[in-house]
Parts: structure tokens; C-alpha cells; sequence
């Protein structure tokens, strides 16, 4: 579901057309932008995903532009899969678009669900974002690239789609700590307002709001 106020446009993209939904605060010091991307397209995934639409209410609330879009073959947005790697240019051609119309040099929050995740981890080693936030990162399913140390991970304890062994076994290496929901699945039913309240609380911005 799109917000009342959000805007719903058309970006050029590498593949053709790219639906994008913007969602602007409506202070006039902007604290940044917050691209967001959904799970995988093949499996229902959408902007207006659950997750991905809580993610942006959560960065929007504080007080960044919440950039949410459809990968390729999704919804109004042109062409088809391609493994991430042209999901990857899409979303540098969102935030390109969003660069020019809000500001460059506003600081870049990167967040991403599950297939979302692995896309925003390509993303973040093109651009340097302030932070990064990972909702069921699909690291078994695809070659999930290292993360900085402040990336805020979060999982599901009963996730039965990317086992929680397996995002321990990706974080490890990276001393990276992972946030689980205990008793929670993949698609985190009935845990959206908690997830909101963790990701406001860890991101290292909002104590300065």
C-alpha cells in the first residue's frame, strides 16, 4: 500500500522504465535518503512489499526521503530478472534520480529484505552509504558481498527460507552481530512494528534527530 502523500513516478533505467515510489518528508531539512529494496521478483516480490514498505515508514519518520521501486519486470518497471546484477543498476539509477532532485550531497541509507539484501550489498560497494540495514538477508541463496561493521542485521529465529545457521555462518567471519526475532519466520507476521522500533533505535543517525 502507497501512503496518501507518497508520489508514485516513472524513472528511466538501464532496462527501460522504473516505478519508483518517493515519500518526502515534509521538513525542509531533509536528514537524508533511504533507498529500500524488495525480495526476490520471481517470488511476489514488490514495493509494496510488507517489510520493504515498513522500512521505508520507519526511515521516513526519521526524517529522510523514503525511495522505494520495482525491480525490473516488476509492476510498471521494464525488462526482466537478471540474477541481481542488473537489479544492481537499477537501483544506482533510482538513487542517481533521487541525488538529482533532493540534493547530492545528502547522506545514502541503504536498507534491503531478503533478495533486497543482496542487491543493496552490491549497491553499497559502489556508493558510500552512512549505514546499512539487511531484513532476512538471502545469504544462502546468493554470494551476499561483506558488509561494514555497523550494518544492522536482522532475523528471524524460526526464518525458514534463509536458516538462521546460515546468516551466523556469513556473519561470523565479519564479527558481525545479527538482531534475531525469536519465534519469528521469514516474512516477520506481526513483528512490523517491532522490527520499525529496532531499526530506529540501532541506526546510528537516530539519536541525533
Amino acid at each position: 500500500m502507497t501512503p496518501r502523500n507518497a508520489e508514485r513516478l516513472i524513472v528511466a533505467g538501464p532496462a527501460g522504465d522504473i516505478e519508483v515510489v518517493v515519500d518526502a518528508p515534509a521538513a525542509t531539512r531533509l536528514r537524508g535518503l533511504a533507498l529500500v529494496c524488495h525480495p526476490h521478483p520471481l517470488q511476489g516480490g514488490t514495493l509494496d512489499n510488507k517489510v520493504v514498505h515498513t522500512l521505508a515508514k520507519t526511515f521516513h519518520a526519521m526524517g529522510y526521503v523514503a525511495i522505494r521501486f520495482n525491480f525490473r519486470g516488476v509492476g510498471g518497471s521494464a525488462g526482466s530478472f537478471d540474477q541481481g546484477i542488473g537489479e544492481t543498476e537499477d537501483a544506482l539509477a533510482v538513487l542517481r534520480h533521487a541525488r538529482s532532485r533532493f540534493g547530492e550531497a545528502l547522506p545514502v541509507a541503504l536498507a534491503g529484505f531478503s533478495f533486497g539484501s543482496f542487491v543493496q550489498t552490491r549497491v553499497a560497494s559502489q556508493v558510500k552509504p552512512e549505514g546499512l540495514v539487511l531484513v532476512g538477508p538471502a545469504v544462502n541463496r546468493f554470494q551476499v558481498e561483506h558488509v561494514p561493521p555497523e550494518t544492522i542485521v536482522v532475523h528471524g529465529e524460526a526464518d525458514d527460507v534463509v536458516p538462521l545457521a546460515d546468516v551466523f555462518a556469513w556473519a561470523r567471519p565479519q564479527e558481525l552481530p545479527v538482531v534475531v526475532f525469536p519465534g519469528c519466520g521469514h516474512f516477520f507476521h506481526g513483528r512490523l512494528l517491532q522490527l520499525a522500533r529496532v531499526v530506529t533505535a540501532l541506526w546510528p543517525r537516530a539519536a541525533n534527530a
